[in-house]
């Protein structure tokens, strides 16, 4: 397909605006169709689409939804059409002129399994084919559809929301503030060069990649510290640990897309109609039988509560020798403080005006989902490194439980925009996984639970009864809704 037969297309929805979410649904559609999706640019086509969709300024919403639905709908014809051709793939055109691609789509799907399905969704070169090999192998229906919509709910935002947002800039007379390009670019590297390392090498690089040895045989020279853990928790011998790629990976991934909306969200006003839009809907849901609830949750993310977590643990830990696990929650904490500290001071970007009396501090980022997320996701990492392999993304899942709470109350609350809850989870997800592929060099012992970390635990308990009993009648003060 030409550039000139994409120019056309843009040119022509451009004079037919009314197309533009059936354009959206259609060309998701195709690009996750196992054959269309082979030939045909889907991710340029709807990069222009959604463009042209944010500066007639569609809704977001139906945008999202339109481009989701597409996608869906793709993968399960896709499913279907594996059921139906199974055993006879590499024959159908035009597979057959792509020799290997169908091995190259059983293999990634054995390795992977059923969550092939939401992986391969962000991986170009076998996006198309692994739902036809899902169906292939005889996938039950239910648990592909499982994967399919939630793999479809994170696709979307990921490839639609950029287009949309040039789109919306163009259409706002946008102009970029001060280093604003030079961020840009470093950023965009950043994510490119995590997307050809995690995505294009065989996710996660295989040990038996080549690239992967290289960049650890440039790690494995820094000795210093690891010499000194070795020597100074409690004389264990540690074990042979594995190349923190998907630690780093996340701390640079998710530092750069924070980067690029703290530029946008603090200097620009390109996301104030969606932090309107967010708080006018939640606003309409405010119940009081609800807001307790809300209360309740976001008292359990005040920093006190999670200072005292990380305080206890690494006490815990640090009674046990292992010291390096406990300087690495303090720093974590720490970190994650004096960040958020210093972010809001220089942001300056007010609250909402929709309780009686909000904090005084700014508002980007939230400081109570950066704390959370960075509090959910360390707890993860720690108890899913202890378990089975298959059965750390339930871990991973379960944590993070506690951060979607925690931001849907600091919305609920009306105490954040949306930009700045989204900025906390990115925030702490940076912090996170710096402090694990740091800790990962270090002390690799097994943590294993013992007296100590249970009386942690139980002295945290009796601290957050005795907090929430203190602040509940400020708290609901302090939350209540403005009237009038």
């Amino acid at each position: 397909m030409s550039s000139e037969w994409l120019q056309a297309l843009t040119a022509w929805l451009s004079a037919n605006p009314g197309w533009l979410s059936v354009a959206l649904f259609a060309t998701a559609f195709l690009e996750s169709l196992a054959l269309a999706g082979i030939l045909i640019p889907g991710v340029a086509i709807i990069f222009a689409v959604a463009a042209l969709a944010g500066q007639v300024s569609i809704p977001i919403l139906e945008v999202l939804f339109w481009a989701g639905t597409g996608a869906i709908a793709g993968d399960s014809i896709s499913f279907a059409l594996g059921r139906l051709f199974q055993g006879r793939l590499e024959k159908l055109w035009p597979l057959n002129h792509f020799p290997g691609f169908v091995a190259k789509g059983e293999a990634f799907f054995h390795l992977h399994g059923g969550k092939s399905v939401i992986i391969g969704r962000f991986v170009g070169p076998i996006r198309p084919i692994i739902p036809l090999i899902a169906g292939a192998f005889l996938m039950p229906w239910r648990r592909f559809l499982a994967f399919n919509l939630s793999s479809a709910i994170a696709w979307a935002p990921t490839y639609v929301l950029p287009g949309y947002l040039v789109g919306s800039a163009l259409a706002s007379d946008f102009k970029p503030p001060a280093h604003f390009y030079p961020v840009i670019g470093v950023s965009a590297g950043i994510l490119l060069v995590i997307y050809l390392l995690l995505f294009r090498f065989q996710l996660g690089l295989g040990h038996s990649s080549r690239l992967y040895h290289w960049i650890a045989g440039l790690m494995a020279r820094y000795h210093s510290t690891y010499r000194f853990w070795r020597l100074y928790t409690s004389k264990r011998p540690a074990q042979a640990g594995e190349f923190p790629l998907p630690s780093l990976s996340l701390a640079l991934g998710a530092g750069a897309l924070f980067m690029i909306l703290g530029q946008l969200a603090t200097a620009t006003q390109l996301f104030e109609p969606y932090n309107a839009l967010t708080l006018d809907w939640l606003e309409q849901l405010r119940n009081p039988l609800l807001d307790p609830v809300m209360v309740l949750i976001t008292l359990l993310a005040d920093p006190p509560i999670l200072l005292a977590a990380a305080a206890l643990a690494a006490l815990a830990l640090g009674v046990r020798g292992f010291y390096a696990a406990a300087l690495h929650i303090v720093g974590a904490a720490l970190l994650a403080t004096v960040l958020v500290w210093a972010l809001k001071y220089l942001s300056g970007i007010p609250r909402p005006d929709l309780v009686l009396g909000p904090p005084a501090s700014g508002a980007f980022p939230s400081g109570h989902t950066t704390g959370i997320t960075v509090f959910s996701s360390l707890a993860a990492s720690f108890v899913a490194r202890e378990s089975r392999h298959r059965w750390r993304w339930r871990y991973y899942l379960m944590f993070s439980i506690p951060i979607v709470l925690v931001a849907l109350s600091r919305l609920y609350l009306g105490v954040h925009w949306i930009t700045d809850v989204v900025g906390g989870i990115l925030l702490g997800l940076s912090i996170s996984g710096l402090t694990r592929a740091s800790y990962s060099r270090y002390d690799n012992i097994p943590l294993t639970t013992d007296s100590s970390l249970l009386a942690a635990g139980v002295a945290w308990m009796l601290y957050i009864v005795w907090y929430i009993t203190d602040k509940w009648a400020e708290a609901i003060l302090l939350y209540g809704p403005v009237t009038g």
